[in-house]
């Protein structure tokens, strides 16, 4: 589990940094689904880059990251379900976006409550 779960935190970082960039280009929503920002897309950038560098550090760095990750996110979900639209209106979300936040805080939480610290 503990390769698996640091190569999550590399996958992750590759996506999201992906992401951020894509939301640069690409109209919002963004592949047709999920609404963006520049916010959102610094927000994945940054996130992205942090998981990158938690997936180079090892595997204790990697469950942390997907430990905090998956908190962060799993709050982002309950605030995106709540507020219908707006993180603490600092950027947009939709339906969409809410489901992926939770599916990403669950795999996230799942993976890093199952590593060891080693």
């Amino acid at each position: 589990m503990n390769k698996l779960g640091q190569n999550l935190c590399w996958l992750l970082g590759i996506v999201l940094v992906a992401v951020g960039v894509l939301g640069f280009v690409l109209p919002s929503p963004l592949l047709g689904y999920f609404e963006v920002d520049t916010l959102h897309n610094v927000v994945h950038l940054v996130s992205g880059l942090i998981g990158l560098w938690a997936a180079s550090q090892g595997v204790a760095t990697s469950r942390l990251f997907l430990l905090i990750f998956g908190v962060v996110y799993g709050a982002v979900t309950v605030i995106g379900f709540a507020m219908g639209g707006s993180i603490l209106g600092l950027f947009m979300v939709n339906m969409a976006d809410n489901y992926l936040h939770a599916v990403i805080a669950a795999v996230c939480l799942g993976f890093g409550f199952n590593m060891s610290k080693a």
